[in-house]
């Protein structure tokens, strides 16, 4: 009976284990059609190096508390193959890696690289007669995947930054008199707002924070960024601002370029909440602090969204249901058929028309001055990070799974990444 691997993939998010607990959950209820489901260990790298996890040996009980546990179960990675004629080795390996322990139905959860890779991983099976089921699965923070409503983990992160801008805020306020006047919150999101937009729940009538929000969509204009902030802390006595990692300058260059790249050739960001910081007091003397919520945002399960959970859990399941019905280099994604009460539908897309795509903020759902979110915006936000999904707690602090993931014995001679 054929097997089938499930590997996670780029940053994780607080909702990748629900989606593999899906996964795993939806296989065990096909003993029919279906032998073994294997992990990949930290990813592609793992399948390339035949380390590969047994989830038989994992319990019932244990696989559905992975639907409340963050992080990577398995491990994930950041690795990108290049074309298939200039890394044919790595392609052949995978391959053999998948012959070797009659894997049938691959899926790759993961973000825009990930939805190549599994692209190409499914070319390469067909030129090699390997039959193969390759089901790309969405998981990003950045919410920046083509033909798709929402990315499963976005709307968590969405409700961390929101959550966390009302919060700090009141502390702000609470101060401003006599101390901090203005408060930057670095958040992530490289080339797309979205994350950055969601901070804008935070806040229902004019004068709430976030005050300003800085996209990566808007070119960083200095002197009209410096006036609002006067403004703000003129009318309401302190000004909050959001701040995207991705924020460019009129030349096109990222504000907070670390000078370094990852894995996929994407340049390093990190550091644009001191240094717009710096910016106010240099021009305005104003007493401030900043923080960066960094891996915070997309590790907070104890504050995740509900409908994202349930949104993260739906497309694992789809997924397995895909790959048994026979699909191929698809990936299943969310249809939007109302906002209010939200309703969905979950539909398989061509990984062609997802791969190497970025979904940027719509126009639109930016504010005419730059600095704040629409209405149309909040329409499309609001319905994702609506409901809580606590985790269960143990004397005080949540308690999370952490699997045996015991290893396959490999078949292959080694090979090294």
């Amino acid at each position: 009976m054929p097997n089938l691997l499930y590997a996670q993939s780029g940053g994780v998010t607080a909702t990748i284990n629900a989606t593999a607990s899906a996964v795993i959950a939806s296989v065990r209820r096909h003993p029919d059609r279906i032998g073994r489901v294997y992990a990949a260990r930290n990813g592609i790298i793992g399948v390339l190096r035949e380390r590969l996890i047994d989830t038989r040996h994992e319990s019932d009980e244990a696989i559905a508390a992975l639907a409340h546990t963050p992080g990577g179960a398995f491990g994930s990675c950041r690795f990108k193959l290049k074309s298939l004629e200039q890394d044919r080795a790595h392609y052949q390996r995978l391959i053999d890696v998948l012959r070797a322990h009659d894997i049938r139905y691959f899926l790759y959860n993961g973000g825009n690289d990930s939805a190549d890779t599994s692209l190409k991983i499914s070319q390469i099976a067909a030129q090699l007669g390997h039959e193969l089921h390759c089901i790309g699965v969405p998981k990003t923070i950045d919410n920046d995947l083509a033909e798709t409503d929402v990315c499963p983990g976005f709307g968590s992160v969405a409700k961390y930054v929101a959550v966390s801008t009302r919060e700090a805020s009141l502390d702000v306020l609470s101060m401003a008199e006599s101390s901090t006047r203005v408060f930057v919150l670095e958040v992530m999101g490289r080339h797309a707002g979205w994350i950055a937009a969601a901070a804008g729940l935070a806040g229902r009538k004019d004068g709430d924070p976030p005050h300003i929000i800085l996209f990566p969509e808007v070119v960083f204009d200095e002197a009209r960024f410096l006036a609002a902030v006067k403004d703000a802390v003129e009318r309401h006595g302190y000004c909050t601002i959001i701040a995207s990692e991705g924020v460019r300058g009129p030349d096109g260059k990222f504000l907070a370029e670390a000078g370094t790249r990852d894995a996929f050739g994407h340049v390093q960001l990190g550091g644009v909440g001191p240094l717009i910081a710096d910016k106010v007091r240099a021009a305005h003397g104003y007493k401030y602090h900043w923080a960066v919520a960094d891996y915070l945002q997309r590790s907070a399960r104890h504050i995740a969204s509900r409908t994202d959970l349930t949104i993260s859990r739906k497309v694992g399941a789809a997924a397995v249901e895909l790959a048994l019905a026979g699909q191929n280099a698809v990936m299943p994604v969310v249809r939007r058929l109302s906002d209010r009460p939200y309703r969905y539908a979950i539909e398989p897309a061509p990984l062609s028309a997802i791969a190497n795509r970025e979904r940027k903020l719509p126009a639109n759902y930016i504010r005419a001055d730059g600095f704040g979110i629409t209405a149309a915006a909040r329409r499309y936000l609001e319905p994702l990070i609506a409901g809580e999904a606590y985790p269960p707690y143990v004397d005080g602090l949540p308690d999370y799974v952490r699997l045996k993931n015991r290893a396959v014995k490999p078949r292959l001679p080694a090979y090294e990444v």
